[in-house]
């Protein structure tokens, strides 16, 4: 069964995000071993300078790169390409057949993520517009879910 991972920077603090995330992985179980993986946030000044950022970002990359291991790794990035769910749903099935065994959507910090992390696979976004990560990690829970619909022609995708 094919293993995808939801690599976030960050905790969900409240409730109602991690008690969103929790259905979709419920969901998510018919169809893959789904789990999330919440990293430590590098510590920042209340206003840091650009060098404290970029070295944050790098910290934050160390952690990144050891959870996805061996994992085929979709960097989430506004400046990624724009999918459809049908196109995501593309992805995720191509991968499949095609050997990948394990699979890692990244969400960086409200930073970002570090050039490192983004060069590890095709940059994907949600949407040119910014969202709370707390809200793009449901999302994005959401769409993952909606993906292994389609590939399994359910009704749920409309």
């Amino acid at each position: 069964m094919l293993e995808v991972k939801l690599v976030c920077v960050g905790k969900l603090k409240e409730a109602y995000w991690r008690d969103a995330v929790k259905e979709y992985a419920k969901r998510l179980s018919a169809f893959c071993r789904f789990s999330v993986v919440e990293l430590e946030e590098a510590r920042l000044p209340a206003d840091p300078s650009p060098a404290e950022i970029a070295a944050a970002l790098e910290k934050e990359a160390d952690r990144i790169l050891a959870a996805v291991g061996k994992s085929r790794a979709f960097p989430l990035v506004i400046e990624g390409e724009l999918l459809s769910s049908e196109a995501l749903a593309k992805r995720i099935g191509d991968a499949a057949n095609g050997g990948e065994s394990s699979l890692a959507f990244l969400i960086g910090s409200s930073f970002g993520l570090s050039p490192r992390v983004k060069a590890l696979g095709p940059g994907v976004s949600m949407s040119r517009m910014t969202f709370p990560h707390q809200l793009a990690r449901v999302m994005l829970a959401e769409q993952i879910y909606r993906a292994f619909t389609i590939l399994h022609g359910s009704r749920y995708h409309k």
